[in-house]
């Protein structure tokens, strides 16, 4: 045994892929009639997917951050290295996307060092695109204690290829769900490079998702749960847990798996209530246009603002596509209208949410239901 094994899969463990897929299928059934504001949420989700997996790794950024990457905008306040990492990230899951549905993919070590060079090019010391050079030791922060050694350096291209070859092999039997936990638990706990192994990890079950899951990768991934509040720490326990400070891949990967099904439970409850929200915030922000004889383009500025996002007269005028002129008299004609309220002066003004715009986003919200941990009273 070389790398970690799929466990066999348990009654608890299949309830719950089903309910994931259930959720997820309804979501699917839903999107599949084109609406605007499907890509505004695909937008959301790749930004908070971005944000969530790169703060696990100390690069933090604010949502609306997030969103210029996931648009290919520029950051307003992020600095400098976390903003080419936070780019490098962007454009691996990018290109994950764009894999998502080629008919000539492979999946392959020159696939993986490829990945791992566009999320690090950045950082040449860090040796991108290429196996680490030595032995590695994760620690903990700030104590320095060492929490987990990697295998032996020598051993790291021969166990990729193992790792390969088992993302490669599969009869339709294993889940996407169940496949892509345990290709992120083998990449990590091999740990073949010198730095972004974490990144490197969660960007490889989503790409196992979006090849063989129902639904694109904004819209299954789990980066946004790990990097949450609570979660990481989690995560981090669990990986603990798995390998008991060193490669152990005789170990049991079952509290492993299970982290990672209640993750996609979650998170399949969280993207399908939001897109309830925005279908029911579209509308009404539609409504509210049309009852003021406003222009129906206003809407990419309302919806913006109504989320909690600062507008920007650069970023409205590239989203409706209209010119400085128009966009400047659009944002005006919204705050005289009591729906955004200005803040800042001139190259520095941007536009909030007014009170009346906040409460028509309020009457739109589903009910946060707490969800209960399925495996809580089972043991493994």
């Amino acid at each position: 045994m070389s790398i970690y094994q799929t466990p066999k899969i348990l009654g608890v463990e299949m309830e719950t892929i089903v309910k994931i897929d259930e959720i997820q299928n309804a979501l699917k059934h839903t999107l599949q009639t084109p609406r605007l504001w499907t890509g505004f949420l695909r937008r959301n989700l790749t930004a908070r997917a971005i944000q969530g997996s790169n703060s696990i790794e100390g690069y933090n950024v604010t949502i609306e951050d997030a969103v210029a990457a996931a648009e290919g905008d520029e950051p307003t306040q992020a600095p400098a290295d976390t903003w080419a990492a936070i780019t490098g990230y962007r454009n691996a899951l990018a290109y994950i996307v764009q894999l998502s549905d080629d008919q000539h993919f492979t999946f392959n070590e020159e696939l993986i060092r490829g990945l791992h060079y566009m999320m690090l090019s950045y950082a040449p010391t860090k040796n991108p695109g290429r196996w680490r050079p030595g032995l590695i030791f994760v620690r903990r922060n700030p104590s320095g204690e060492i929490v987990y050694e990697g295998p032996d350096a020598d051993l790291v291209p021969k166990l990729i290829h193992e790792f390969v070859e088992d993302v490669q092999t599969h009869d339709g039997s294993v889940h996407p769900m169940v496949r892509g936990a345990m290709a992120h638990l083998n990449l990590v706990m091999i740990h073949p490079f010198s730095d972004g192994n974490g990144r490197m990890g969660r960007a490889i079950q989503t790409l196992v998702l979006a090849r063989d899951g129902i639904l694109a990768s904004p819209f299954s991934s789990i980066e946004e749960y790990l990097g949450s509040r609570g979660n990481t720490e989690a995560y981090y326990e669990v990986l603990g847990k798995v390998a008991s400070g060193k490669w152990s891949p005789e170990h049991d990967a079952r509290p492993w798996l299970r982290f990672c099904l209640l993750a996609h439970l979650h998170q399949a409850v969280t993207v399908s209530r939001r897109a309830k929200e925005i279908a029911r915030l579209w509308n009404e922000l539609e409504t509210e246009l049309t009852r003021r004889k406003l222009d129906e383009r206003m809407i990419y500025a309302l919806y913006d603002a109504a989320i909690q996002l600062r507008v920007r007269s650069a970023r409205y005028r590239s989203v409706a596509d209209v010119s400085n002129q128009v966009a400047t008299r659009d944002l005006r004609a919204l705050v005289l209208a009591g729906l955004l309220a200005p803040k800042g002066e001139k190259r520095g003004r941007s536009y909030v949410a007014s009170e009346a715009l906040a409460a028509i986003r309020d009457k739109t919200r589903e009910p946060r239901v707490p969800l209960e941990d399925p495996f809580k009273a089972t043991q493994p």
